[in-house]
């Protein structure tokens, strides 16, 4: 630790920390942002793999479930949003198209 303290606080390496192309990303950025129309691929069993042994060959109790929810998140806010738009959207179209036939008949 403390030999990175002293790379940290030499002149030549200053900039690094400085500079946002080494900062760490955010979590929130980090992953992407899957809607509701998908979000059965985090319970569906054509998705989930569970993996008995690693790349290397030691045992492992892991599932591909656990790595889709580390690199996708559901984004509730954004999807809500737009349905409620495509819900209000639809309902204005059939107002407009029951509004047409009555305002023909009066002319």
């Amino acid at each position: 630790m403390s030999s990175q303290e002293e790379i940290l606080s030499d002149g030549r390496f200053s900039r690094v920390t400085r500079d946002p192309r080494f900062w760490e990303m955010p979590e929130k950025e980090r992953k992407i942002k899957i809607d509701k129309r998908f979000r059965a691929m985090f319970h569906d069993k054509k998705f989930k793999l569970k993996y008995t042994v690693d790349k290397r060959g030691r045992p492992v109790n892991h599932t591909s479930t656990e790595d889709l929810r580390k690199f996708y998140a559901l984004s509730e806010s954004d999807s809500d949003l737009s349905e409620d738009d495509n819900k209000e959207h639809t309902e204005k179209k059939k107002k407009k198209k029951k509004a047409k036939p009555k305002g023909e008949a009066d002319s």
